[in-house]
């Protein structure tokens, strides 16, 4: 086992717009700063990209990659690390427990970082919803769509529909419209005017909104408003989905069906807070209901030494994730310098930061709230549904299993979960823990996982068993 003996001023988990921010504003300010991340290359999920992207269409990618560069001259970038634990040393100190994959094939190894401070930076994943056939080969995340094409330039089909709710639909179909696929339609679950009631905030994003609308009208790619996919249709693989046009409750008004080999799709995004949960941190309820970390001001949550930014803290975009990292960065620097000074007191308090980026933060938390409460998730998907429906795809569990459960007497979607075995497979709940606590009548709960992500059983043992050694690194 690896132990890294350096103990960082500050350690920053996620490679992304957040975690890159924050670690290069505390880096710029002297700390020695450490960032993990499991990928390949920093950048996390928006900014994923080739190892020598050609010619760059991610808005914001030119500036990430100085960012990155300057951060790699005054940080250790450990990547390739997929952290599962973060514990509290009896001095005070975080570790974060980490595995990594070694290319002489010796299978996983365990490390262990060390650091003063720990900035959580973890971004989120895609919110999908069950519907008949969501399992079938060609059926993916919008998220995954786009991912494909950006980190790989594949294009996820050639005949290509596009749904859910949110704007995030239309960077991806714009995106995969320009890659050669035939993008059949953008259908909106949501009305198409969704920020009508906030005039201001809407403004502001004018002109990112027009951009899309040019693309996908260049294209000839339907935008379509109050319509959903209901079903998927395929033997081996996709060959069709029903869609369905629906009221203002997602009740379904009238369907047709449409041939396609690809269906990408996403009702929003799931906040990443396993690793502030098992560290004790608050959550809080964002405009969508989704729990998410609770952080004050200066982006601290209520552990001590722990601070977080992006979408830990709820789902606004890059540019939020960005200046949240900032001044998360800002605030560990310097609650660092005043911790070196001995002022107690003042560490309480803490150095002014930047008002106008906490102007700016504030102005994109607002825009954020209001796309949440402009995009909701209606109840009437549970309408879509038929008994043989896969709710949970890992331990293939259909409604029917939920309805006998809750006949049985579950009353919640912990007791779901005992009686009926939803998220209890490989993805402990990422996928079908928000549509099982739908189905349960309550809000999702903030994941509770002693080991986050998945582990080898050979891996554990040794970092639970092995004791750091009293020289130099191993």
């Amino acid at each position: 086992m690896t132990y890294d003996l350096m103990t960082y001023d500050l350690v920053v988990i996620g490679g992304g717009a957040a975690g890159v921010a924050g670690a290069l504003s505390a880096a710029q300010r002297g700390l020695r700063v450490a960032l993990i991340d499991s990928g390949a290359r920093l950048g996390g999920q928006y900014f994923r990209h080739p190892a020598v992207p050609p010619h760059p269409a991610t808005s914001g990618l030119d500036r990430f990659v100085r960012q990155t560069r300057a951060l790699s001259e005054r940080a250790e970038l450990l990547l390739g690390h997929q952290v599962w634990s973060v514990s509290r040393e009896p001095g005070g100190d975080l570790t974060v427990h980490c595995v990594t994959t070694p290319g002489d094939g010796s299978g996983e190894r365990p490390v262990e970082v060390r650091g003063r401070r720990l900035l959580l930076a973890t971004g989120a994943h895609d919110r999908p919803l069950p519907f008949p056939g969501w399992d079938l080969p060609g059926v993916l995340t919008a998220g995954g769509a786009q991912a494909l094409l950006k980190g790989n330039g594949v294009v996820a089909g050639q005949r290509v529909v596009v749904a859910g709710t949110g704007p995030f639909l239309l960077p991806v179909a714009a995106g995969l419209a320009a890659a050669g696929a035939r993008v059949l339609g953008v259908h909106e679950a949501n009305g198409g005017l969704g920020l009508a009631r906030h005039p201001v905030l809407a403004l502001a994003k004018a002109g990112e909104a027009a951009s899309y609308a040019l693309s996908l009208a260049r294209h000839r790619v339907p935008y379509r408003p109050r319509t959903a996919v209901l079903a998927a249709h395929g033997g081996d693989r996709l060959e069709a989905v029903t869609v369905a046009r629906l009221d203002r409750d997602w009740n379904v008004l009238s369907t047709r069906r449409v041939a396609c080999d690809t269906l990408a799709t996403g009702y929003g995004f799931t906040p990443q807070t396993d690793l502030g949960v098992q560290l004790g941190c608050d959550t809080r309820r964002d405009a969508d209901g989704s729990p998410v970390l609770a952080v004050d001001d200066r982006q601290r949550t209520g552990v001590p030494g722990v601070w977080a930014a992006g979408e830990p803290t709820g789902v606004g975009g890059w540019r939020l994730a960005e200046l949240e990292g900032r001044l998360a960065g800002l605030a560990a620097a310097d609650d660092a310098g005043l911790a070196a000074a001995g002022e107690s007191a003042a560490r309480e308090a803490g150095a002014a930061l930047p008002e106008v980026l906490v102007r700016r933060r504030d102005r994109m938390r607002a825009f954020a709230r209001a796309l949440l409460e402009a995009y909701p998730v209606k109840d009437g998907w549970q309408g879509w549904l038929r008994d043989d429906t896969l709710v949970c795809r890992c331990e293939e569990v259909p409604l029917s299993r939920l309805r006998e459960a809750q006949d049985l007497g579950a009353t919640d979607a912990r007791s779901i979960k005992l009686l009926a075995r939803p998220g209890m497979g490989w993805c402990q709940g990422r996928i079908c823990g928000y549509p099982v606590a739908c189905l349960a009548g309550e809000e999702p709960a903030p994941p509770r996982r002693p080991v986050v992500q998945p582990i080898t059983l050979a891996a554990l043992a040794e970092d639970l068993s092995a004791e750091p050694p009293t020289g130099g690194p191993s």
